[in-house]
């Protein structure tokens, strides 16, 4: 009897399942390409959950700068959905990353989000793991408990340049196509030799995917930006824009730079690999940086000899995007917290050997990209309201919304693939 119930349980369980993916599917096969996505998109924990499952774990998300874990023992946490890394500098000299879930009964092990330890004691009952994960104390356990078979699980962990990302499945995206192509550029900037300046966290009451969709267009800069738009050109038309990128190129070589693009982001992104890209675009004449008068805010980056009156943007994955300017560089990271909340953190990133009151103030250094977060922050939060409406229904995206639209085909892909995988650590 009991093993009747329990296949009757397992058959209504896979029905339901069924009927939850028919449901998805059919919304996928509805959607109207270049519109905007249907409000169940945004809200319906199933479509959220197989997000999970298909996007979230499946690809690297931005963990910082390498610059954070200086020395054995240095470690952060890092959250994503349900999911929590520890990303720790071994004794052993390297950094790696393991789930902070202790392997007795489950509980998270580190609770601070920073800080330096040489051990990491579970707070519920003392389990203890070093810096390289192996399990070191676990009182009172039976004859034949082996302690080496159970240290902490490891999380995927891989660098770019000096930017650390995570994974939380055991077969990533290979980052190795990044790491070369982006060379010839990131190494201008000396990506390895930069330091955190500044990081803070933005927590947003709505579904993740808005936060990403508003980054990647420029449509609303012109109204909801004037401080970023006075001196971006990506508030202007593309072919607009073309025509003021001719100044910019001019100065690219004498100060250090290449006539770069790489697109391999998202639906372009190699098979197997990750997405990635970069381009370069011009500032409006009397900008350099991306300050509040324009002016330089810290020294030039690496080998850089002078301000071309561009920034870079940088892609990485779906979840991760930086903005490189001559003089320092701001990473966003969008990460969801559940399907009704996410986070965005944001990093300023310097010259290793800048110091804050001489070389940069926190104030003018971050003053541009924290004001305009707490605006993307309203924009995003007063879409998620109207989502909700029931008059809501999608909308044409217009000419200036064409990556927008790339990364949501793209994501209607990911969630209608029928393509088996292991999402398991």
């Amino acid at each position: 009897m009991i093993n009747l119930l329990c296949d009757c349980n397992e058959n209504r369980v896979s029905a339901k399942a069924f009927l939850i993916m028919r449901s998805i599917e059919e919304l996928i096969t509805r959607h109207r390409p270049g519109h905007a996505l249907d409000r169940r998109f945004y809200t319906d924990p199933d479509i959220y959950a197989l997000e999970l499952e298909r996007i979230v774990t499946r690809h690297w998300v931005l963990a910082g700068h390498a610059s954070e874990l200086t020395g054995p023992g240095d470690f952060k946490r890092v959250d994503v959905a349900d999911e929590s890394a520890i990303v720790v500098h071994g004794e052993d000299g390297r950094i790696r990353a393991f789930a902070n879930v202790c392997r007795h009964r489950g509980s998270r092990v580190c609770l601070a989000s920073r800080g330096h330890a040489r051990r990491f004691s579970c707070p519920y009952h003392g389990w203890t793991y070093d810096t390289c994960g192996r399990l070191t104390a676990a009182r009172s356990m039976p004859d034949g408990f082996d302690a080496s078979a159970m240290g902490l699980k490891p999380v995927s962990y891989g660098e770019i340049h000096g930017l650390m990302f995570v994974c939380f499945c055991a077969a990533p995206p290979r980052l190795e196509g990044a790491v070369r192509d982006l060379e010839p550029i990131m190494s201008r900037f000396d990506f390895p030799g930069l330091k955190v300046a500044a990081h803070r966290v933005y927590e947003l009451a709505a579904n993740w995917k808005l936060l990403v969709e508003n980054y990647q267009e420029c449509y609303h800069c012109a109204t909801a930006h004037p401080e970023y738009a006075r001196m971006h050109t990506l508030t202007v038309e593309p072919q607009k824009r073309e025509r003021l990128q001719a100044a910019m190129r001019t100065r690219m070589l004498s100060c250090g730079l290449d006539d770069l693009r790489i697109d391999h982001v998202d639906g372009k992104a190699r098979p197997g690999e990750i997405g990635f890209g970069y381009q370069r675009t011009a500032m409006f004449e009397g900008y350099v940086t991306g300050s509040e008068d324009g002016k330089p805010v810290a020294p030039l980056l690496g080998t850089l000899e002078g301000y071309d009156g561009g920034a870079s943007d940088f892609t990485f994955g779906p979840f991760s995007f930086l903005l490189a300017y001559s003089d320092h560089v701001l990473a966003y990271v969008f990460v969801p917290v559940d399907h009704n909340h996410s986070r965005a953190e944001l990093y300023w990133l310097v010259r290793g050997d800048a110091q804050e009151g001489r070389d940069y103030e926190l104030d003018r250094l971050t003053w541009l990209w924290d004001r305009t977060m707490r605006a993307d922050k309203e924009i995003v939060l007063n879409t998620a309201r109207g989502l909700r409406s029931r008059y809501y229904e999608p909308g044409p995206l217009s000419t200036m919304e064409q990556v927008q639209g790339a990364y949501l085909d793209w994501l209607l892909e990911q969630l209608g693939s029928t393509a088996a995988s292991d999402n398991r650590p």
